[in-house]
């Protein structure tokens, strides 16, 4: 069966199409799940299997042709039309489609009087897409329903009061009022009340969650008892939900490299199985068996001689794999991200928002001697240049100018320079702040930021960053899955980098790294297959370079996200292991659906080969092989599955 029809027509309903509405406020898919008769696959094969039980009886009981064999018509029509005109269009376009070749083979029993035994094989083809196109919409309503949990409209307060609006319609930093038992409309940060979320939905956290001014909280969760009001940080239709439901559906386009590989091999093979059906009828016949044997044993031959099943075993565990990461907050942008995630065997880590929190504090501020600047004045000085930067060091610098009160004068001409620092015009003089040079670096475990004003240095910010709380069981996790304990990349001093790497148990640290150096220390590990975590602008090129990469999607900057295969929305370093548990164990399904699929083609076509295979044993076991490896791909949907999505190394 063609993995294209399989995924986005003929004889499988579209769901995991492209949808053009990616907000909260405007689901494509209904509210509950996929219901069988609301497949159009699954009522033709409904109607071919009643038309069926309904001849049955009355061939085998010697009743009148003319009483069945109009319910025989209903049954071949209803349950192979379908296939039977998508493989006609396949092959206009010089591709043989291998359902073409069910719909052949039972159409030649008919031909030669096994009427019963080719509507069986039409009645079993028809009832295994049904099944098929079920389990491919339960895989999309699993996602891409968390769209309905968003509610449509939302409570948004103004300076005259209060007003109903839709979702899609919120603006950042629009500020919403959140009663009690209503579900939050948007992404954002409380700003005033207290009252706990339950975010099941998003983060997986079984019990609710406290939310007091500060906290983020995400579109789609359900507020508690208390009031809440949350400041929009996000556009509805880059929250988290519909930013899983965007990624997935990208995801769900792209095929791995054994997808591709397995459909270079198909259009040979099938080929092949024309030829050898052919052989089959030819050979036997021209030594003298009778026509109906010989065409019969050739049908028979072609059926179980097709490779559905090979070509059904690598997308549904790749599929099923992103879904389930998508509702744990990783999102894996395509099926060849997926794949290569599970044959990392080194992790490289950034240090500034990915080991850390990337919310560092200012712990210090020195004006130069002779500057003529005092410390308000300096780091008034320093977050009037760095306001416009979205690097996690800025962001500090521009919160503890505002924490004190200072007002930030207007900057022009700013310009970043990714490693080094930034650069604007402030009062008519030149002022960078940015990375100071060695013999400047505090004597404690801080970052050290120099600014300098018309090329004169006129005093440093110190600044101090908190490890994440999962930090060193994220290093230990990735160490026992690869075999290897990870390397820490960082900009930063190696003071600083290497009492991240003590705390967390990194041994292999190299600090003071341009995006450039990041990128060669990469491909310096050119014998293995790296993965690279990071966050920021800087960090974009090594993800790009590395044979995989994950950004942290809480802080991470645009680029880095754009760059990354997998983004870590929940900005929790343990989804990255679990991310890479979770690949590998979908790996191991597709070999396993390998093996099953191969096996059963194996020992139907001996059989066929060297015995007697009737016609509807050899239906069943083909088809049966079909259903079997799909719902076993399909075994990753479950929550368990990202829980324990097993640790062996690879």
């Amino acid at each position: 069966m063609n993995l294209h029809v399989f995924l986005y027509g003929g004889r499988v309903s579209p769901t995991l199409a492209p949808s053009s509405a990616a907000a909260p406020s405007a689901p494509v898919l209904p509210r509950r799940p996929t219901r069988v008769l609301a497949l159009p696959e699954a009522r033709w094969a409904l109607l071919a299997t009643v038309a069926f039980l309904l001849a049955l009886p009355l061939h085998l009981g010697g009743a009148p042709g003319w009483t069945y064999a109009p319910l025989y018509v209903i049954a071949y029509a209803a349950g192979g039309w379908e296939p039977a005109l998508e493989g006609l269009r396949a092959l206009r376009g010089k591709t043989l489609d291998v359902d073409l070749l069910m719909i052949v083979a039972a159409l030649g029993a008919a031909a030669i009087g096994q009427v019963l035994d080719g509507a069986l094989l039409i009645v079993i083809f028809a009832t295994s897409g049904a099944l098929e196109a079920l389990a491919t919409a339960r895989t999309a309503d699993s996602v891409r329903g968390l769209l309905d949990l968003a509610p449509a409209t939302a409570t948004r307060v103004t300076a005259d009061g209060e007003e109903q609006v839709p979702t899609a319609q919120l603006a950042v930093d629009d500020v919403l009022l959140i009663r009690p038992g209503e579900r939050i409309g948007a992404d954002g940060r409380v700003v005033d009340g207290v009252s706990e979320a339950d975010q099941a939905t998003i983060t997986g956290e079984p019990l609710p969650v406290l939310k007091t001014p500060g906290a983020e909280v995400f579109a789609g969760t359900l507020n508690g008892t208390g009031v809440l009001r949350v400041r929009v940080e996000r556009d509805p239709a880059d929250s988290v939900i519909a930013r899983i439901v965007t990624l997935v559906e990208e995801a769900s386009r792209t095929k791995a490299p054994t997808q591709l590989f397995i459909e270079k091999v198909e259009q040979r093979y099938a080929v092949g199985v024309v030829a050898a059906t052919l052989a089959v009828f030819a050979v036997p016949f021209a030594f003298g068996a009778d026509l109906t044997g010989a065409l019969l044993r050739a049908m028979t031959f072609m059926i179980v001689a097709s490779p559905c099943a090979v070509v059904l075993a690598t997308m549904p565990p790749l599929l099923s794999a992103i879904a389930t990461a998508g509702r744990h907050g990783v999102l894996v942008k395509s099926a060849v991200a997926m794949e290569r995630l599970g044959e990392i065997d080194t992790a490289a880590l950034d240090k500034t928002g990915t080991l850390t929190e990337g919310a560092p504090e200012v712990t210090a501020v020195r004006p130069a001697p002779g500057s003529g600047l005092d410390e308000d004045t300096l780091l008034a000085l320093a977050a009037t240049v760095e306001h416009p930067s979205e690097h996690p060091l800025a962001r500090a610098i521009v919160a503890a100018a505002r924490s004190r009160g200072l007002r930030l004068v207007p900057a022009d001409d700013f310009t970043a320079k990714p490693g080094h620092g930034v650069t604007a015009t402030v009062d008519g003089h030149i002022v960078t702040v940015g990375r100071p040079d060695a013999h400047l670096d505090d004597d404690t475990h801080h970052t050290v930021v120099l600014v300098e004003r018309d090329g004169a240095r006129v005093g440093t910010l110190s600044l101090a960053d908190r490890l994440r709380p999962d930090a060193t069981e994220t290093v230990a996790a990735l160490t026992a899955l690869t075999g290897t304990s990870p390397v820490l990349l960082t900009g930063d001093n190696p003071r600083a980098a290497a009492q991240v790497a003590s705390a967390t148990g990194i041994t292999d640290v190299r600090a003071r790294l341009l995006p450039a150096d990041k990128v060669a220390a990469v491909l310096q590990l050119a014998d293995r297959k790296v993965l690279f975590v990071g966050d920021g602008v800087n960090d974009a090129p090594a993800l790009a370079a590395a044979h995989s990469g994950i950004a942290m999607g809480r802080a991470g900057s645009d680029l880095a996200l754009e760059t990354a295969d997998a983004v870590v929305v929940r900005d929790e370093l343990a989804a990255i292991p679990a991310v890479v548990r979770l690949s590998r164990t979908a790996r191991r399904l597709v070999t396993q659906n390998l093996v099953i699929a191969g096996t059963f083609i194996t020992a139907l076509v001996l059989w066929d080969l060297v015995g007697h295979l009737p016609l509807p044993l050899g239906v069943a076991g083909h088809e049966g092989s079909t259903v079997l490896v799909g719902l076993n791909g399909l075994r990753l949907l479950r929550d368990s599955a990202w829980r324990s999505g097993g640790s062996q190394r690879t």
